[in-house]
């Protein structure tokens, strides 16, 4: 017997077919899907009492479990995907967040880097605010200017090789009893 003519031939009504089942109801459908829910693996003794209990043969019974387990690990397979693409968004999203937040305080390092050179080459090089061997008052070479100290919130004064702050000189000149009212700068 060759393919074609096997699915030709009809059946005999007087055989018996070996694969006879029935449609399952919806209450034999629940009561598999609970125990289903209890237990993903069929045991014997479970198969065999559930198949007298709903009136089908073992066989269907261990198919339908078959065919309920692929179709859950498939579901639990497209829930553990999407799952992971969402956390894989989120990564990327925050990956960058985080890019232009480093860029950003690259620039600020970068600005911050170059104004302290700057800062470091007028104080240390090109404008020399400091005294040789006295205390005298700050900006006495640079011009003269009639603000008080308490104005001047960015003035330097130098004492031999060191600069200091105008606010720190002008403290430590009133504690050695010096009068200094008004600073130039």
């Amino acid at each position: 017997m060759n393919h074609s003519t096997y699915h030709n031939q009809k059946p005999n009504p007087n055989k018996p077919n070996k694969h006879t089942t029935k449609r399952l109801t919806e209450d034999q459908v629940r009561l598999l899907e609970s125990y289903f829910d209890s237990s993903k693996k069929l045991e014997p003794d479970r198969k065999h009492q559930l198949s007298r209990q709903l009136g089908i043969p073992p066989r269907q019974i261990a198919i339908w479990y078959q065919n309920k387990r692929a179709r859950w690990k498939n579901q639990s397979l497209e829930h553990d995907y999407t799952m992971l693409q969402l956390q894989l968004e989120a990564s990327l999203l925050e990956t960058k967040h985080l890019q232009k937040e480093v860029e950003y305080l690259r620039t600020e390092l970068n600005k911050v880097q170059s104004e302290q050179a700057r800062h470091n080459r007028y104080y240390n090089n090109d404008y020399q605010p400091l005294m040789d061997s006295s205390f005298s008052r700050c900006g006495d070479d640079v011009g003269s200017s009639s603000k008080s100290l308490e104005d001047d919130t960015e003035t330097f004064c130098g004492f031999g090789k060191q600069v200091f702050d105008a606010a720190e000189m002008y403290t430590a000149a009133r504690m050695m009893g010096m009068d200094i009212l008004h600073f130039s700068g």
